[in-house]
């Protein structure tokens, strides 16, 4: 009896499961996302890390909105010696933003906590006081933390530029989106314990 009743309550609990994973997958892709609506600033900050343009192109309409009258671009030294910030620069010069918008911010992190630590040190040789980040959205979770632990007398805002391959509400049903999740989810998690 005993042994039937816990056959009946697992397989209730395999079915619970299979009918609500998408409901977990999508509540677990959400959980990375922490982003704020734009307010008036300073500056804004694309954080390095998109190689399609959706930060930059981000970044640059809010700019072409009024929010912010500068957008400082993060860049790490990327292939062949070329920083992204540059070629992140390019590309919206590219789209038809104009050059004078934005003003590189190169550097050598190799991490987004390093990256915070620079670039806040950056912004703040140029009196910056209030910021908007722009970063993927899957990302602003983790970059709100960092950024706003390397720099706690700015009034900062996070502003998610969507993915090329997450949707937090579909990540599961690609690879690439399944990469994306899981990496960021060990980040997250590694940051919890300083790593």
């Amino acid at each position: 009896m005993l042994r039937r009743k816990f056959l009946w309550l697992s397989l209730a609990a395999v079915l619970a499961l299979a009918a609500l994973h998408p409901v977990l997958l999508a509540a677990a892709g959400s959980f990375l996302v922490r982003a704020e609506p734009p307010v008036s600033a300073d500056a804004i900050l694309v954080v390095a890390g998109d190689a399609w343009g959706y930060r930059i192109r981000k970044g640059a309409e809010l700019a072409r909105q009024g929010f912010a009258p500068r957008v400082f671009v993060s860049g790490p030294a990327g292939m062949y010696g070329t920083y992204e910030s540059d070629l992140a620069i390019a590309f919206a010069v590219r789209e038809g933003y104009p050059s004078s918008l934005f003003v590189p911010l190169p550097h050598d992190a190799l991490s987004t906590r390093e990256e915070a630590r620079m670039t806040a040190a950056a912004l703040r040789k140029h009196g910056v006081r209030s910021l908007i980040l722009v970063t993927s959205d899957y990302h602003t979770r983790r970059a709100g933390a960092l950024f706003r632990a390397a720099a706690p007398e700015m009034r900062m805002v996070v502003v998610a530029a969507p993915d090329k391959f997450f949707s937090a509400g579909r990540w599961w049903k690609t690879r690439q989106g399944q990469k994306c999740f899981f990496f960021e989810a060990t980040k997250t998690v590694a940051g919890w314990f300083g790593i």
